[in-house]
């Protein structure tokens, strides 16, 4: 547990919240262009709040990059973390001039965080050459189709962090367990370097959590969310090639919410709601739903604010469950894979509760 108030870390968290706070502070100055209104399908808060706190978690990155020991123990640990700092920033800077802006497309965004990608195995030379598929394996080991099957990889799980970015502590709850997850297996398998590499991120991302959850004082953003985004990945990535003893399904599995979410929401609107584009948005997502069929029952006579609070800790919840099969089977492909499975059908099955009424599907039913 001493590990856990190392120098580097506490100084990347107090960054990252007095960037925070700074942030909150001045937004009479920067308003015009950085604060985030309530107007929109998407919009549960109830005053304007500045959406640039993914400014804060890259400060706390850095300045927990500058704060780390220049002994040579950990020089590995530095070079992840400027290699995470470097190769992000194409996700960053285009999500970043979204929130500035609201004239970047998503197109533009996913060819940025792919570009984060291949910019990581450009200054790396890491990039995914297995992923325990027979064939795909095969492939894999072709450089040209290993590099863009890893920037694809990248770039879909930083636009999946981005689309569960909807209620205050959601991202940032979420974005902790996945990297309380990747460390401990790392910690485990004795990858030192990695794991204190997820600490540091942990620790900005909690500076960042302090002002956003429960009141909401001030919002990740599209840079914030493409930014942990692209370092999520970039760790899943990471994992199991620096460890050839953890499974890579482990990786997916700790990415598995958002990763589901993605894919459901871009099948729900391209085939379950006639005449919807897969790239608009909407408020049925997952925790949309449980927002408003559960804990707007749960807590009917409290504040719009404080039903918003209450909802990530649901969420947070079922991200813990895959997260702890994956730190428990790490080694183990059957497990994770059945743990793989089980999670998305709990998916589905919440979903079909919120959103129908009922877990399962009735016989005889078209829906």
């Amino acid at each position: 547990m001493l590990e856990l108030l190392r120098y580097d870390a506490l100084m990347a968290a107090a960054a990252s919240l007095c960037t925070c706070i700074l942030l909150v502070l001045t937004k009479s100055w920067h308003g015009s262009f950085s604060i985030d209104s309530t107007d929109g399908i998407q919009k549960f808060h109830t005053q304007p709040t500045p959406r640039i706190g993914g400014i804060a978690i890259a400060v706390g990155v850095l300045v927990g990059f500058a704060a780390s020991s220049h002994d040579p123990a950990a020089a590995e640990k530095r070079a992840i973390l400027s290699a995470i700092l470097l190769a992000g920033m194409p996700a960053f800077i285009f999500g970043l001039l979204e929130d500035l802006t609201k004239r970047v497309s998503v197109r533009a965004r996913l060819l940025a965080t792919m570009a984060s990608g291949m910019l990581g195995w450009g200054i790396t030379g890491v990039a995914l050459t297995h992923v325990n598929v027979p064939g795909l394996d095969w492939l894999l080991g072709f450089t040209a189709i290993s590099v863009l099957f890893t920037a694809f990889a990248v770039g879909g799980v930083a636009n999946a962090i981005n689309i569960i970015d909807g209620f205050n502590g959601l991202t940032a709850g979420v974005t902790l367990i996945m990297l309380g997850a990747f460390g401990l297996i790392a910690r485990l398998v004795g990858d030192i370097a990695l794991a204190f590499t997820c600490l540091v991120i942990a620790a900005a991302v909690a500076g960042f959590f302090v002002m956003n959850w429960p009141r909401g004082k001030i919002f990740l953003g599209d840079g914030g969310a493409y930014f942990l985004g692209f370092a999520l990945a970039w760790i899943a990535v990471l994992l199991p090639e620096r460890n050839a003893s953890v499974s890579p399904w482990s990786s997916l599995l700790i990415c598995i919410y958002p990763i589901t979410e993605i894919i459901f929401s871009i099948y729900r609107r391209r085939y379950l709601r006639e005449g919807h584009n897969a790239t608009e948005p909407d408020a049925i997502h997952l925790h949309s739903l449980a927002n408003r069929r559960w804990i707007k029952k749960l807590f009917p006579n409290t504040s719009i604010i404080t039903q918003n609070g209450m909802t990530a800790p649901l969420l947070w919840i079922y991200t813990i469950l895959p997260c702890w099969a994956a730190v428990y089977f790490y080694q183990n492909k059957i497990g994770t894979v059945l743990s793989l499975l089980a999670s998305i059908l709990l998916y589905i099955a919440i979903y079909r509760k919120l959103a129908f009424f009922r877990w399962l599907p009735r016989k005889n039913n078209n829906e």
